[in-house]
């Protein structure tokens, strides 16, 4: 069971949780950001939510404790568990559950004014010191659940009347929800629905489970409000380099999600540089959503062009200067059995393009922003490439240098028929 004493700065809890079960684990006197004692008390707090899946280990400097999973055991994310700890005020609990109390039948619609009397009367008038709520605080509260979708408001004669949405049965859709809140993006929303409908046969086991991106779920969440509304944003940027955050103003455009490691990123246009960026978003808080900008879809539409150009998260940056492109070539050669090789070659390739030189003999061409992204995929043709022809000669000499400090440690030192690379 989670645990019970909930919390209000849900990103406290999340740095915690970059820190020690993320990024590496510390012991107890390394962690110099809080007092030992606010260590103590978040560390509790996350045993509840995550103790089946703690280990620790000892070492000279202390007992580093971190996170195990084995996901052929376990379905389900846990750090949902930590987005479901978020408190609420006496009052706002109090005022959800009268209301809904009133509202239970989706037939039955009523006024603010009746409302607010049924409230005052049916509720809390038994009460010697009874917690009052005012119509404003009433409106507002409506307000917020037909954004959601959860209450409908209908205009009859002068009046406006409120209802309960009808609710939905997703029996029929659980294997989805189960799918959905493991590998989608705010999958916690999926999560919430599976708690709602109970225990379940489990249909999905998951080979590579990417879970720790739950704790960035409320700030992807106000990413995607913000490009719903075609909003700019400030918020702030820490990179594991810095000690302080650093305040940006973008306009969210994009979000890619890498399906090799899970780690997600925000591609961004920032005003102050004219310039496009990716940023983790594992390093991002505190976002705000400021007013919408008559710019959002024309520079979505620069961002489609460059993706054509973009293997990863790599951008040109500045939009002010000349494009520049690095040109990747490389020419493989295959046996006869391996027309399998070639259609990989099709399959992996994100952009450019593969020409047929003969029948045991293809290149493939691209021009690229950032050709480093390019070089853990080539490194997966090694044993057939024939020839390399980077623009960017630097990464070109890094990567024959690699070949060949491979071939020393396996004692292969003149390198083979590879050698031409």
């Amino acid at each position: 069971m989670a645990y019970n004493e909930l919390i209000k700065n849900f990103e406290k809890i999340r740095a915690y949780m970059r820190d020690f079960y993320i990024y590496g684990f510390k012991s107890r006197d390394g962690y110099d950001k809080k007092s030992l004692r606010s260590y103590d008390d978040e560390r509790r707090r996350m045993e509840s939510w995550l103790g089946e899946h703690m280990r620790f280990v000892r070492t000279p400097e202390g007992k580093n404790v971190f996170i195990s999973i084995d996901s052929r055991s376990s379905n389900h994310n846990p750090f949902y568990n930590a987005l479901k700890a978020k408190s609420f005020t006496d009052g706002d609990i109090t005022l959800h559950f009268i209301l809904f109390d009133i509202l239970y039948n989706e037939k039955d619609a009523y006024s603010l004014t009746e409302l607010m009397n049924k409230i005052d009367e049916d509720y809390l008038s038994c009460f010697e010191e009874p917690m009052a709520f005012d119509e404003s605080t009433l409106r507002k509260k409506l307000k917020e659940y037909i954004e959601e979708g959860i209450i409908i408001s209908e205009k009859r004669g002068k009046y406006l009347l409120y209802r309960r949405a009808k609710d939905v049965k997703i029996d029929n859709i659980y294997d989805v929800i189960d799918f959905y809140s493991e590998i989608a993006p705010c999958g916690v929303i999926g999560s919430f629905l599976h708690d709602k409908e109970g225990k379940h046969d489990e249909v999905f086991a998951f080979k590579h489970h990417y879970i720790t991106s739950a704790i960035d779920s409320d700030v992807l969440c106000s990413l995607f409000l913000a490009m719903q509304s075609k909003s700019v944003v400030t918020l702030h940027n820490l990179s594991r380099k810095s000690t302080e955050p650093r305040k940006n103003r973008v306009v969210p455009l994009r979000i890619h999600i890498s399906v090799q490691d899970g780690k997600q990123y925000l591609i961004a246009y920032q005003p102050d540089f004219n310039s496009i960026k990716s940023f983790r978003i594992d390093y991002l808080s505190n976002v705000k959503i400021e007013k919408p900008t008559p710019r959002f879809d024309e520079l979505r539409k620069m961002l489609d062009n460059m993706e054509s150009k973009m293997w990863g998260v790599g951008c040109r940056g500045c939009l002010s200067r000349e494009e520049r492109l690095e040109h990747v070539e490389f020419t493989i050669q295959i046996e006869e059995d391996e027309e399998h090789i070639v259609r990989r070659l099709q399959r992996e390739k994100r952009i450019g393009r593969v020409e047929k030189i003969d029948d045991y003999t293809y290149r493939f061409i691209a021009d690229v922003y950032e050709t480093s992204e390019l070089i853990p995929w080539i490194r997966t043709f090694i044993c057939r490439i024939k020839k390399l022809n980077f623009s960017n000669r630097t990464i070109e000499n890094k990567f024959k240098q690699d070949i060949e400090q491979m071939y020393k440690m396996y004692g292969i030192e003149d390198g083979g028929e590879t050698n031409d690379i």
